[in-house]
């Protein structure tokens, strides 16, 4: 039906030019004036999803999940707010250690909406505002740690940006699940001075293992050189052996004294005995 058809059945039935035809006009604007109606009342909300209504400008009520009926122009959803779990990737660049190191880090936040009504209330932009709490929270831990601390122990760094960053989320409704830092990068000047101090720190362990293991020789030494002292005839049975193992690989030559040959001869030190 166009508009001039429409406007002149209105003209029509405000003059009761006929009836039947009126009834069944009136009948069929109500019918798509209460569908309307319906169809902008009913709302779905998902499993993971509330919705916040407003009702002429103050907080109805928060719905969902499922079906529900708002009334229209009375009540206005100001927010849908997503309860799962959320991830905001955040960065801190040419960041100062407290030894004053300068280092790029990235970390990752797991974050989720636990109190829909204070996020869509308390603040204008969640997603936003906890991408900038947890840079700036991620500087501050930087400025407050040593680079060999930030490098070698991320766990307790980690667990310091969940707690700080938490805190600061927690009065928008937001809880901070976890918080892991992904990479730290360093200078290359101060990376190669870094790999020749470890390589130095590992050779002096080296060293000292090796002075150990000297030491606890020489004692073995010693004390073997007693018991040989007191029986002989383990002594010629170790010499022995030693030779044995040093022969038993093909082709070896093997130049010994005749003193040492005759010293293994039983007679000569049975005779001693």
């Amino acid at each position: 039906m166009n508009p001039v058809t429409l406007v002149l059945t209105f003209i029509f039935v405000g003059t009761g030019m006929y009836s039947l035809e009126a009834i069944d006009f009136r009948l069929g604007i109500a019918l798509i004036v209460f569908g309307l109606f319906i169809a902008l009342s009913l709302k779905m909300a998902n499993q993971w999803e509330r919705f916040v209504i407003l009702r002429l400008g103050k907080l109805q009520s928060v719905k969902g999940p499922g079906l529900f009926m708002i009334i229209p122009v009375i009540d206005a959803v100001t927010t849908v707010i997503d309860q799962r779990i959320q991830t905001t990737a955040f960065s801190a660049e040419q960041a100062l250690t407290r030894d004053t190191v300068p280092v790029n880090v990235d970390a990752i936040i797991f974050w989720q909406v636990h109190d829909s009504q204070a996020a869509a209330l308390n603040i204008t932009n969640y997603r936003e505002a906890i991408d900038r709490v947890a840079q700036t929270t991620l500087r501050e831990t930087i400025g407050a740690s040593m680079l060999a601390a930030l490098l070698s122990d991320r766990e307790a760094a980690d667990t310091h940006l969940r707690d700080s960053i938490g805190k600061k989320t927690a009065e928008w409704g937001i809880m901070v699940r976890s918080v892991e830092i992904r990479d730290v990068a360093i200078p290359v000047a101060l990376q190669d001075a870094m790999s020749r101090q470890a390589q130095a720190e590992r050779e002096k362990q080296a060293r000292v293992i090796l002075g150990s293991a000297e030491a606890e020789i020489a004692t073995k030494f010693v004390e073997a050189a007693a018991t040989y002292a007191d029986h002989p005839a383990a002594l010629h049975l170790r010499a022995m052996n030693i030779i044995y193992e040093t022969t038993k690989e093909r082709g070896a030559t093997i130049l010994m004294p005749t003193a040492m040959v005759d010293s293994l001869n039983p007679a000569s030190w049975l005779g001693k005995k």
